[in-house]
């Protein structure tokens, strides 16, 4: 029997945190997927076809963007009514998943594949609104305790 079709948020910057987004295609092409990432050279290339929010940036340390992407997430979030919002950061994650939850959606965060002696920030704030928290190295386990290890996404 199929998989229930479910409406699912994909979040993240554009660069590697879209191409990890992106080898879930084989997942999310069975859903009703929505896209939010940056307006760069490589999402406009790779997100071809594909439904898009274009979020704002930069994200790092900038209290401007990170209003009007939580007024972003506010839009999309009740109006896609996402079942299940994934991310795999950076800062643009913050707002959807903090909304994601009030809005009852399953949030999926995947920490970054680069990432193997420290944590990220992302990661961190995310932490604490994400139903699942997702590492790809069994190092990554060690610094995010009860974690679920997926193995690499790429």
């Amino acid at each position: 029997m199929p998989a229930p079709t479910r409406r699912v948020m994909l979040v993240g910057s554009s660069g590697g945190h879209l191409a990890q987004l992106c080898a879930l295609e084989s997942w999310y092409s069975e859903h009703e997927a929505t896209f939010v990432t940056f307006r760069t050279p490589d999402a406009l290339s790779r997100l071809e076809g594909e439904q898009v929010a274009w979020a704002y940036h930069p994200t790092t340390r900038n209290l401007k963007n990170l209003v009007r992407n939580a007024g972003l997430a506010a839009r999309l979030i009740w109006r896609e009514r996402p079942d299940v919002i994934v991310s795999t950061g950076a800062g643009v994650a913050l707002p959807f998943f903090v909304l994601g939850r009030l809005f009852g959606a399953v949030t999926v965060y995947v920490e970054v594949i680069d990432r193997l002696d420290t944590t990220t920030m992302t990661g961190r704030l995310c932490r604490p609104f994400s139903t699942v928290f997702c590492v790809q190295w069994p190092e990554q386990e060690k610094l995010y305790k009860g974690a679920v290890n997926i193995g690499r996404l790429m």
